[in-house]
């Protein structure tokens, strides 16, 4: 996949009184996607239900961070962390999400998924922290450069 270093420039804000709810079935393609989750990721929601969520998932996140939570969620356990989200236009946008399983009678057939904004202080610290796992594991780490003007 190739993109213009400039579109990955683009930040939309999640407003602090919203929140990005979406459900997945087992293997992560989305069942149910909220309004506010079309608007900040830049898709309708009928362009989101039957996509794997993944669609979201911004190149400036490392790997391991989605094997985490898998193995997490595969152990019954509720998952939480920050994210940097890919928007249809190739922006982006930070969230906290936590996720968990949906339960009918007993056996887990779904996932749910709340996200939250976070501050920039946080989006700096995480950015940061994220290149440095990549690095670690010798992926490839996001680079943004410029030509001066003469």
């Amino acid at each position: 996949m190739e993109f213009n270093q400039s579109e990955f420039l683009i930040e939309t804000i999640v407003p602090k009184d919203e929140l990005i709810v979406s459900r997945t079935d087992l293997k992560g393609v989305i069942t149910f996607a909220n309004d506010t989750f079309a608007q900040i990721s830049g898709y309708e929601v009928d362009e989101l239900i039957g996509q794997a969520h993944n669609c979201v998932r911004h190149p400036d996140m490392p790997k391991a961070i989605f094997q985490n939570m898998w193995e997490t969620l595969g152990k019954d356990k509720r998952w939480s962390g920050v994210v940097k989200n890919l928007r249809k236009d190739k922006g982006y946008y930070w969230v906290y999400a936590e996720i968990s399983g949906v339960y009918k009678d007993g056996e887990l057939v779904e996932y749910k998924s709340i996200r939250t904004p976070i501050s920039f202080e946080d989006k700096l610290y995480y950015q940061k922290k994220y290149d440095e796992i990549k690095q670690q594991n010798g992926e490839l780490v996001r680079v943004v450069s410029y030509k001066p003007y003469k």
